[in-house]
């Protein structure tokens, strides 16, 4: 996901995206324990994601104060 579309979200739709995004990354990282993944780089670019998500939900949160 791109830093423009998160900005779009609202901070309620951004908190939903995070849990589904963190559930993933546990998914990924479960069934790269499992068997190794084709491309282990989409266990960095959730992780990345997740960071990206949290920045500008904390951004909307100190706007809003």
């Amino acid at each position: 996901m791109k830093i423009t579309e998160i900005r779009e979200l609202s901070a309620t739709d951004l908190r939903e995206r995070l849990d589904a995004e963190r559930a993933n990354l546990d998914q990924l990282k479960m069934n790269h324990a499992i068997s190794p993944l084709e491309d282990s780089s989409k266990i960095k670019k959730a992780r990345k994601n997740i960071a990206r998500m949290l920045t500008v939900l904390s951004q909307l949160e100190n706007q809003n104060k």
